[in-house]
């Protein structure tokens, strides 16, 4: 989907702008012709970024003197299930109060808002994970990070119920590709490639399978969302490549010449879901989704760029 005339001339805020899912979005959409400003929590070079803490809301607040803004991408958040409750009182604040100070201006400014939410919503649900679920099945959300984005979801649909706001949900799957940067508390694909590399041990829960999302296919319908807003819409945004997390690691290793030797084998996680099967027809619908990547070409990308810059000089 391309932009026109009309659309080039939109003001974009991408909340989080920096994170591994921000900067491809950011460069995306500035390569479609939108006119895009970034906010995080670092300060950085670029002329149309500025540094913000979400959570605070006077900073956000500075953001919105400087332009009006026609949408808002709000990525902004702690991401996590581990860093979640290692850091819950930094997520907390992140992911509720700064998207509640997000509403509160979007209830004054009435810019549409994207919002970033997460599989994680989806807790202990064994079944196909399609976007009504959450609104007619109980379910237990398994970790602090997860009942966060639930509970970000509830804020933005009471904010459209009361005051009329506009909102599209984005319930990311399980996204990996170059430019995660690795930590104890990165994704289990970051995490694979990075010990893997480094001939490091970790610990593979064998039977457990996730829907892979390769981030420039992720990043193409999340910006085709602009082209096609649909206010109270919540789609899966998840790959078509179901597998066990063994499949992965043996790709991973496979890729990289490597033998099992430092893998620890356990059959599930607990305290985590064991499936996260999606439907993701309605983001195929409406937002052109695609699965480009296959599962091994994504893996040797993200090798590849951890290659650069991890093994420089070794």
């Amino acid at each position: 989907m391309n932009v026109n005339e009309e659309s080039a001339d939109m003001n974009i805020l991408v909340t989080g702008g920096l994170g591994v899912v921000g900067r491809p979005l950011v460069q995306e959409l500035r390569k479609r012709g939108y006119n895009v400003w970034i906010t995080d929590l670092f300060h950085h070079h670029d002329p149309q970024y500025m540094k913000c803490d979400v959570g605070e809301f006077r900073q956000l607040q500075e953001i919105f003197k400087i332009t009006d803004f026609d949408y808002v991408y709000h990525l902004a958040a702690e991401f996590g299930r581990y860093n979640g409750e290692d850091f819950y009182e930094r997520m907390w604040k992140s992911n509720v109060i700064g998207t509640k100070n997000m509403i509160r201006l979007q209830e004054q400014k009435r810019f549409r808002m994207i919002f970033s939410s997460s599989s994680e919503i989806y807790g202990d649900y064994r079944n196909v994970m399609t976007e009504d679920v959450p609104l007619i099945q109980p379910i237990r959300q398994l970790n602090d990070y997860a009942i966060s984005k639930w509970v970000n979801e509830q804020q933005i649909m009471n904010s459209a119920s009361r005051f009329g706001t506009e909102s599209v949900r984005l319930r990311l799957f399980n996204s990996y590709g170059p430019g995660e940067h690795y930590s104890p508390y990165r994704s289990a694909v970051c995490i694979f490639i990075y010990r893997a590399l480094h001939n490091m041990p970790y610990t593979v829960y064998a039977k457990n399978r996730r829907s892979l999302t390769y981030i420039n296919d992720m990043v193409d319908a999340m910006t085709n969302v602009v082209n096609n807003f649909k206010q109270g819409e919540v789609y899966n945004i998840s790959g078509d490549h179901n597998v066990t997390m063994k499949k992965v690691s043996d790709t991973i290793l496979g890729i990289l010449g490597k033998d099992d030797s430092l893998v620890r084998y356990e059959e599930v996680e607990k305290h985590n879901a064991l499936t996260k099967v999606a439907d993701n027809a309605k983001a195929k619908r409406d937002l052109g989704y695609r699965t480009r990547a296959s599962l091994e070409e994504g893996l040797r990308r993200t090798i590849e760029w951890q290659e650069k810059v991890y093994m420089k000089g070794d």
